[in-house]
């Protein structure tokens, strides 16, 4: 698990939805990213910090 990613608290990564669909989302930690299946988006975690702004949200590929 990347040092970063693992710096999010678990319980904080529970209570964290999507802004765009409001759905669930799951940890790539490897990535530094929370993961939006439904919206295909990747929200990246900058120092711990996850940023969950659409703007900065990365596309996922198809």
């Amino acid at each position: 698990m990347d040092i970063n990613a693992s710096k999010v608290d678990p319980k904080l990564l529970e209570l964290l939805v999507c802004p765009l669909t409001k759905g669930r989302l799951s940890c790539d930690a490897e990535a530094q990213e929370l993961i939006s299946e439904k919206a295909r988006l990747a929200y990246p975690i900058r120092d711990g910090v996850p940023i969950m702004l659409v703007s900065e949200a990365r596309k996922l590929e198809d």
